[in-house]
């Protein structure tokens, strides 16, 4: 930047302001760039009359293009000579269109502010070393920590080969998640639905048991008016295929992708009948009769999904946690209690498995929300 030069303390308080904008605005597509994480970049210039964003970029629905190709065609010309704020460190290999570090180089940026840094081996340290070897300032690991978390799905995919898993639960005061036949229970209020909605539409798929289908009979939409469109893919563990035709799962099926996990030696009748519907089947691996997690997550990474929400069911809750697959726990509770009929929950506040840090606290109204992750 052309502005005058900050004293160290300054010029750090600057990088922390626009980084934390940049990981805002990466919000904006979670759970829509497909294989790509979602990233932001925000490009900054001072000509003597305090620093001004010039350009700004997030990776587009489906990947491509990457934010710091959006944010220089935004900036143009005035990207010469400032400063680029980029939420995950610039790409370094070569597609069909150059990697984001030369284009950074192309434009003349002068400085590069990187936070989080990128597990891909082909980018790993590259991005960087490129913009150096160019005479680019570079500055790494500016709110690191809070730009990982919020591209975890993609870190989780690329370390661990599978999507990053986050069990949500809400609870009564009586640490209850509902009552046996009744369908679904209005645990939380308006305001906390309202925020699952939201976890919703940044998430890749969300998935559930059979068992809740079959009692609740839920969408499993974003209700958000403006963000209908922002509905992920549901996925049902149902190794028999007992998904009614009926369902509002199926009925929704045109609009927001369904998938069904069953095994091989489920009724060929049924599933060729889901099928005719719109309904996608992913075959699954069975151990001591249940869905294999582990191998069905390995195949969620492999068709893209880097997040998955999991909503559905104690039975499934249980099955997650034990096979150590949970990387956050949210959970909400409500104030009001069901009572000795309702079906308790497998984890609460006060029993939280071991290597798991709380994040955060708040309130919804009458309703409270912890959430706690794993390293």
């Amino acid at each position: 930047m052309v502005g005058p030069p900050l004293d160290e303390a300054a010029q750090a308080a600057l990088d922390r302001r626009f980084m934390a904008a940049a990981i805002r605005l990466s919000r904006r597509n979670a759970g829509r760039t497909s294989t790509n994480p979602s990233v932001g970049t925000i490009i900054v210039r001072d000509d003597g009359a305090g620093p001004m964003i010039v350009g700004t970029g997030v990776t587009a629905v489906g990947g491509r293009p990457h934010a710091e190709t959006e944010a220089l065609a935004e900036a143009g010309d005035l990207a010469r000579g400032a400063t680029a704020y980029v939420t995950l460190e610039p790409c370094a290999h070569h597609g069909r269109t150059p990697p984001c570090a030369n284009a950074l180089v192309n434009a003349g940026v002068a400085r590069v502010v990187g936070a989080a840094s990128d597990p891909d081996p082909r980018v790993s340290g590259k991005g960087y070393a490129i913009l150096r070897a160019a005479g680019v300032e570079v500055v790494e690991k500016v709110l690191a920590t809070e730009a990982a978390e919020q591209m975890a799905g993609y870190l989780t995919r690329s370390l661990k080969k599978r999507p990053e898993v986050t069990l949500k639960l809400a609870l009564s005061s009586d640490g209850k998640i509902g009552r046996k036949g009744a369908g679904q229970v209005a645990i939380t209020g308006e305001i906390a639905r309202r925020d699952v909605y939201l976890m919703r539409a940044e998430a890749d798929a969300i998935l559930v048991g059979i068992g809740t289908v079959l009692e609740d009979d839920p969408a499993l939409t974003v209700r958000l008016p403006g963000l209908e469109n922002r509905s992920p893919a549901r996925i049902i563990l149902d190794r028999q295929i007992r998904l009614p035709e009926t369902s509002k799962l199926v009925s929704g099926v045109d609009r927001v992708p369904l998938y069904v996990a069953a095994c091989l030696e489920a009724d060929p009748h049924r599933r060729a009948a889901l099928e005719r519907a719109g309904v996608r089947f992913i075959g699954t691996e069975t151990y001591q009769s249940e869905v294999a997690l582990p191998e069905l997550l390995e195949d969620l990474a492999a068709l893209g999904m880097a997040s998955v929400l999991v909503e559905g069911g104690a039975k499934v809750a249980k099955a997650f946690l034990k096979e150590d697959l949970v990387d956050r726990i949210v959970l909400f509770q409500g104030p009001d209690a069901i009572g000795e009929d309702g079906i308790a929950s497998p984890i609460d506040a006060d029993h939280i498995p071991a290597g798991f840090r709380k994040l955060r606290d708040m309130r919804f109204g009458e309703d409270s929300y912890a959430e706690w992750v794993r390293p």
